[in-house]
């Protein structure tokens, strides 16, 4: 059990190196408000005056004090000279007490006004003289005979109002570093509130209250003593009668201000102590003092460490396995630029590529992604627009009726010429280019976000190198858009080759025959009715024509001039030949777009995507494999090498952290 607050000290020790905060020692946090009585407490467990004194905040960093206690200097030199070593720690150490910062590395303090006056130099340092505050800790390890093993955080003093020229935000910032510490559920609260001072409206009390609720994890020190009113006393609240705590309540006697200017040495304030408690509290004597504060926080501190041990434990191995993963991940320094760079320009290629086969590693499970979405661009979005496609769209009667006029010519027609057909259906299938051409722009666009997806998913140690990644990105860009305009003049020549000959002979235009037969049945129609169609010429020459009869008075009218109506009603004769020839049209017109609905998604795989697959690898090669760029493009970003030390050091705080934990064997937890 002894051995456990040494090896929470090295522990500590290890992740210091690192600034880690992802793992919550076990600990003792101080927590009191300004002039409670913190600080002589503090100096009480240690026996020495070190701590900075002063109005308004003093304390205005953590303050990590880990007290080592070593055999006294006689044994040691004893064992020295003799058959062991002293630690390393010790080694060459001529005197009874000292202490060393971690800031100052190989430096020992073996005057505690030294350690006070460093303790206020390193306070400025970092926060500045303007009584801010800092949440970067001052790690102090005091070795002394005198001292049990502990391992405490001084906090700056809950304050309320901002004195002289305090942040007016003084009491948040307090509040907010002091959260910060106690939250950890690994750490021991000690409450300091003074006897002179209402208990139910202790700060120290209620903040500890906010994170440990049922109490579990707070003592609570009762300081001054000393100074209450004649004729009161603190019996009651030591007793746990007023607020109870679970870990206990134990009164204190601070020194005076008198005392600490006459220099009254800290063993003499501890007799007296005791003369005071053995008087006023004599049934309380042998649970209250300074002396049995530090046995009762060093017995609290190793049954809590050896609560914590095997989470602890667990908590180490799981972060050694992750961030051995993330230090794989980020890769090693570079050191053959020429391997390094086919290695990652061959892994890109292979990642594209598998994208659009779907074979890639990481699949997307929120959207399409590549060949996916390829085949849904050809089967779902080009399909159905082009299904969606009215075959007569934008083509009126009188459209078909002019176009059949315009074919003849001066000739009035007996039979519906095919060339008002070739005409009408070239216009129909001119409408299926667009659709055609907005699918090569799809499946381009979609291209281009593999290349972002396999550098963010599939390449991570392409994301080491910034200025390779943008050369990739670049090539595989330039690639695509050298193909596009490709691609684009042999779909737009689809749709030419289409527009190029109207085979009427086609096997699927069956619509044809019908049509013919149905002219055949119209001539023989005209054939029989050509007498009644000349009776009734006879008839009509015996009445005038308006407009070529007699002008009345001198008027004449000019049909030349008049405007060709817009509209009209068709004549039997024109209705049938314009259904005829719309239904040549929509015969056509299907076959036509069956042919492109499957010939573009054919060209565009073979003249985009099929041959960017196929010659990736080659163009990135030709293009970034070239002595004079090796160098350049294989220059790490500042924060991935900045990373990977952090996670190199991390791992290795964390390896040794492990064997630290596994010294300990299961009989010193029990």
């Amino acid at each position: 059990m002894e051995t456990l607050i040494p090896t929470i000290n090295r522990l500590q020790e290890v992740f210091l190196t690192v600034g880690a905060e992802v793992i919550q020692l076990p600990q003792i946090v101080v927590v009191g408000s300004q002039s409670s009585g913190k600080s002589s407490v503090l100096e009480s467990l240690v026996g020495r005056d070190f701590l900075p004194r002063g109005s308004g905040i003093v304390t205005r960093r953590p303050l990590v004090l880990q007290l080592v206690n070593v055999a006294p200097l006689k044994e040691r030199l004893k064992t020295e000279n003799g058959i062991g070593s002293a630690s390393s720690s010790m080694c060459g150490v001529k005197a009874e007490e000292w202490g060393t910062f971690l800031h100052c590395k190989n430096q020992i303090f073996t005057d505690f006004q030294e350690i006070r006056q460093e303790i206020e130099t390193e306070t400025g340092r970092n926060s500045g003289d303007n009584k801010g505050i800092s949440p970067e800790p001052i790690y102090l390890k005091i070795f002394s005979p005198k001292v049990l093993n502990l391992t405490l955080v001084d906090l700056p003093g809950i304050t309320k109002v901002p004195v002289g020229d305090q942040p007016e935000d003084i009491e948040a910032q307090v509040q907010e570093m002091i959260m910060s510490f106690i939250s950890n559920p690994n750490c021991l609260i000690l409450t300091v509130s003074p006897a002179n001072s209402d208990l139910a409206t202790s700060d120290a009390l209620k903040l500890a209250r906010e994170v440990d609720t049922d109490g579990r994890r707070t003592l609570l020190v009762v300081s001054k003593l000393d100074l209450m009113d004649a004729g009161t006393d603190a019996l009651e609240v030591l007793l746990g009668r007023v607020i109870p705590v679970r870990l206990g309540i134990i009164g204190v006697v601070n020194r005076s201000q008198h005392d600490i200017n006459t220099q009254k040495s800290l063993e003499d304030s501890m007799r007296d102590e005791q003369t005071f408690l053995q008087r006023h509290y004599p049934s309380l004597a042998s649970r209250a003092g300074t002396r049995y504060l530090a046995k009762t926080l060093s017995r609290l501190l190793m049954h809590h460490i050896r609560d914590c041990l095997p989470a602890l434990k667990t908590r180490v191995t799981v972060l050694s396995s992750q961030y051995q993963v993330q230090l794989k991940g980020y890769g090693q320094p570079v050191e053959d630029h020429s391997s390094t760079l086919l290695q990652i320009v061959t892994k890109f290629a292979s990642d594209y590529c598998h994208t659009i086969e779907g074979t890639a590693r990481y699949i997307q499970t929120t959207e399409l992604c590549g060949g996916a979405r390829i085949c849904y661009i050809f089967h779902e979005t080009f399909g159905r627009t082009l299904q969606s496609i009215d075959p007569l769209g934008g083509l009126t009667e009188l459209d078909i009726l002019t176009a059949i006029r315009n074919a003849t010519g001066p000739r009035p027609a007996l039979f519906v010429p095919e060339v008002s057909f070739e005409l009408l259906v070239k216009r129909q299938i001119k409408r299926l280019e667009e659709p055609s051409m907005r699918c090569v722009e799809l499946v381009h666009e979609e291209l281009q976000r593999i290349i972002q997806h396999c550098s963010s998913y599939s390449t991570q140690e392409l994301l080491r190198f910034p200025k390779l990644h943008d050369s990739i990105v670049e090539v595989v860009t330039g690639l695509l858009r050298k193909r596009l305009p490709i691609t684009n003049e042999m779909v737009h020549n689809l749709v030419s080759i289409e527009l190029a000959y109207i085979n009427t002979k086609h096997p699927d235009f069956t619509d044809a025959a019908q049509v013919c037969a149905s002219v055949n049945s119209q001539q023989a129609e005209a054939l029989d009715g050509g007498m009644r169609w000349k009776n009734e010429k006879v008839a009509e020459e015996r009445v005038p024509a308006a407009g070529f009869g007699s002008p009345s008075k001198g008027q004449s009218i000019n049909l030349l001039d008049t405007a060709v109506p817009v509209s009209r009603k068709l004549s039997a004769k024109e209705q049938r030949d314009c259904e005829i020839i719309q239904r040549l049209i929509k015969c056509y017109f299907l076959i036509v777009r069956k042919s492109i609905q499957d010939s573009v998604p054919k060209t565009v795989m073979h003249f985009l995507v099929n041959f960017v697959k196929e010659h990736l690898q080659s163009e990135l090669v030709g293009q970034l494999y070239k002595q004079q760029l090796l160098q350049e493009l294989l220059i790490e970003s500042q924060d991935t090498a900045q990373q990977r030390t952090e996670v190199a050091q991390m791992l290795e705080a964390l390896q040794k952290a492990n064997n630290i934990i596994s010294e300990i064997r299961e009989t010193h937890l029990w």
